[in-house]
Formats: structure tokens, sequence, C-alpha cells
């Protein structure tokens, strides 16, 4: 049963991995690709993280502010 199970293991790492690092078909073409500003969306996600790593910055220095009850 354990060789049956390490079997399995293994052909599923390589049919995984076959599968993730393969090529993407290429596009169409009558399309231009996508290198243009419009294809590229930078803003969106980019503001969610800038905002979710100042509101953890800000808890983590209430949190030290509370610990070691020294006013900055």
């Amino acid at each position: 049963m354990k060789a049956i199970k390490s079997i399995l293991t293994i052909s599923f790492i390589i049919f995984g991995t076959q599968i993730l690092l393969s090529a993407p078909p290429p596009p169409p073409a009558g399309s231009p690709g996508c290198w243009p500003p419009p294809c590229i969306p930078i803003d969106g996600g980019v503001t969610f993280l800038i905002a979710a790593g100042a509101a953890y910055g800000a808890k983590k220095l209430i949190d030290a502010r509370k610990k070691n009850k020294y006013t900055i």
C-alpha cells in the first residue's frame, strides 16, 4: 500500500509540473498582443496592498506603544 501511495504521489508531481510548465497557446493572428498600457492593470491591487500595509504598520505601532508604555 505504501508503494502505491508513493507511485501515485510521484506521478501526480510529474504530471502536475508538466501541466504547469507547459507553454500557453499563441495568441490569435488578428490580435495585436497586450503590451499597450490599457492591458496592464496595476493600480487596483497596489492600492489595496498599500492600504493593508499602512493598517498593519499602524496596528504594530499601537501594540508597541501599549507594551512599552512609551509615547512618541
